[in-house]
């Protein structure tokens, strides 16, 4: 069993859910430190055809987990971000299906930022039809407070015999502790696609990495998206089962 483990970001981008598709089960890695200025209360999208952040204003501490990361209750805020989305992506071939379904979900009240994120992925994987379970890193018993060692960790809990890493990993994770557990560790090959970006106006150039929700409004969900913008689940994926530094 294969098993992918993240920390939940907020819409993230399409190559979260590449990972997610090529997995058997996925962990929200929901209680670890949040990190300002990062993926996790914020993605771009295109405004006025130009990348920018969309953002979900938090309070926190220094040192507070995603799952201890409040929502702050700045005045307007949603109303303001599903304005600016529905301004960008309003007339894309799939807003009218799913721009109501996003809207639904920022109106809902989160306990924390952990939550919304967690919902935000799962709401896009059933707009893909991502089918792959998933878990929440808090549900689980303390693991080994070591990086690696917490991922070496899940993946015995859940019974997996292989974590798979995005490409990143190869400068942080200790290897060979994956291989002094007995599971093989793979690197995720995610190679982002062009599509037809009506979001873009007049700019020829494809604007990569944004939020997934500039792939669901331009290209819709289901089988043919999936394809469309490599999300279906593949079988190759480079191993890596020696000890050392890859």
């Amino acid at each position: 069993m294969k098993c992918a483990i993240h920390q939940p970001q907020f819409v993230p981008y399409l190559g979260y859910f590449n990972k997610i598709a090529q997995a058997d089960v996925f962990v929200f890695l929901d209680n670890v430190q949040f990190k300002k200025n990062e993926f996790q209360n914020r993605n771009k999208i295109l405004i006025s055809g130009v990348p920018a952040w969309l953002t979900v204003p938090v309070a926190f501490t220094f040192g507070d987990t995603l799952c201890q990361t409040r929502i702050a209750q700045t005045p307007g805020w949603r109303e303001k971000l599903l304005k600016t989305v529905e301004h960008n992506y309003g007339r894309t071939p799939f807003f009218a299906e799913f721009g109501p379904g996003f809207r639904a979900l920022l109106e809902r009240a989160w306990n924390n930022l952990a939550e919304l994120n967690a919902a935000s992925v799962l709401w896009l994987m059933d707009a893909f039809g991502i089918r792959t379970p998933t878990v929440t890193g808090s549900d689980l018993p303390e693991m080994d407070r070591h990086p690696t060692g917490r991922l070496v960790d899940i993946c015995r809990r859940l019974g997996a015999d292989t974590y798979l890493s995005g490409a990143g990993g190869r400068d942080y994770l200790d290897t060979g502790r994956f291989a002094a557990s007995g599971l093989t560790l793979e690197f995720q090959h995610y190679t982002h696609p062009d599509y037809p970006q009506r979001s873009r106006k007049n700019e020829p150039a494809f604007a990569p990495y944004l939020s997934a929700l500039d792939g669901l409004f331009n290209c819709g969900g289901g089988e043919a998206a999936r394809r469309q913008l490599n999300l279906a689940r593949a079988e190759a994926a480079e191993a890596n089962t020696k000890g050392g530094n890859p």
